[in-house]
């Protein structure tokens, strides 16, 4: 059996630790993973300094992470896509409540991952790309396909053009690139924010038109230009992007709709130990006003809305219309490309917190990456 080592998180607001961790075999519809990379979100960070509050259910000592690229190295009962060898990569549902275990997390050079939320890589993709994808691309799928959400058609190689159009707020992200690509394989047009510098990116991602989020102008200029399309709704990315998205969406035609990714306060900046009383209540007297003036806007607006747990996906269609239908021929044949691009921060779990810390400094149009 080989032997695994993990970044440890072994108490509520501990600092992460390497340790030595059990090697578990998969079970029915999962696959083992050799974990060779690894990307960081800011849900990582989160987990670590206020997961009493947003994962009240997870146990210690807990192995987090989400993104991971890596070669498979076991299959459970029922797996037919993938065979021992084989490069994947995949999203680790560990975090989430229907799972909630340590095995399942990315932070390890073993990880068991859901077969359904894994995708085998072309030959061209490296690890390090590959690692950038699977929680922002599982995010936007969220937000774009639930029923619950904006509903839209399945993406696919040669979609029926729909003639409505996507409201992207946040183009540059990693969630916004990845919407961007699957709203534009879906059959719909897609209209973004991001800074002028990242305007030809996300056009080169798909973006019919890309606007300067922080222009005084920009929700006049989105309205403007949306004038005479249906839209589909809006996706949400960003502080300040929920507001903007509720004034623009209620003054379009067709569905008023934003799906939300971001809440209206950042938790950034609470720290793990010292301190962290002193942040976390005016933080979260901070989110709770902002959540109220939100819901009363959108009312006002006569627009609806929803927050996305990037998760839900493991258990509904979308993970297997995405990981298993869409995502393995559109890499291959190059048709959805793997980003943010990586910067790859170093090697080793000791990089972990170091990218995160880096992460939570400010990164544009790039996703910070460990190798393992």
């Amino acid at each position: 059996m080989p032997e695994n080592k993990a970044l440890w998180l072994n108490a509520k607001r501990a600092p992460f630790t390497v340790g030595p961790a059990p090697y578990t075999a998969p079970g029915a519809d999962e696959i083992v993973v050799r974990v060779r990379a690894v990307a960081v979100n800011p849900f990582d960070r989160a987990i670590q300094t206020i997961g009493d509050i947003i994962t009240p259910w997870i146990g210690y000592p807990f192995v987090v992470g989400s993104d991971l690229a890596g070669e498979v190295v076991e299959v459970g009962g029922g797996v037919t896509r993938f065979a021992v060898g084989d490069r994947v990569l995949g999203y680790a549902a560990g975090s989430d409540k229907r799972r909630n275990r340590a095995a399942e997390g990315a932070f390890q050079d073993y990880a068991v991952v859901l077969a359904h939320m894994a995708a085998p890589l072309p030959d061209t993709m490296s690890f390090e790309a590959a690692a950038v994808l699977p929680l922002g691309l599982s995010t936007a799928a969220c937000g774009l396909f639930q029923r619950d959400f904006l509903a839209m058609n399945a993406p696919s190689a040669a979609p029926a053009l729909t003639g409505k159009t996507l409201l992207v707020w946040g183009g540059s992200t990693s969630v916004g690139v990845n919407a961007i690509q699957l709203a534009i394989a879906a059959g719909y047009d897609v209209v973004t924010t991001a800074s002028p510098h990242n305007f030809d990116y996300v056009k080169r991602l798909g973006a019919r038109e890309a606007f300067d989020y922080r222009s005084k102008t920009v929700i006049a200029d989105i309205v403007s230009a949306l004038r005479g399309r249906e839209i589909v709704g809006a996706l949400a990315i960003g502080q300040g992007s929920a507001a903007a998205c509720f004034d623009i969406v209620g003054r379009c035609k067709g569905a008023r709709f934003v799906a939300l990714t971001t809440p209206p306060t950042s938790f950034d900046n609470i720290p793990a130990g010292r301190g962290r009383l002193r942040r976390l209540g005016p933080a979260v007297a901070r989110l709770v006003a902002g959540n109220i003036a939100l819901a009363l806007r959108a009312r006002r607006r006569g627009v609806r809305s929803k927050f996305i747990w990037g998760s839900d996906l493991i258990a509904n269609e979308v993970g297997p219309m995405i990981f298993e239908a869409f995502l393995p021929t559109a890499l291959a044949q190059a048709r959805f490309v793997a980003a943010p691009p990586p910067t790859v921060v170093g090697a080793g779990f000791a990089q972990i917190p170091v990218a995160l810390e880096r992460q939570r400094l400010g990164v544009s149009a790039t996703k910070l990456v460990v190798t393992l």
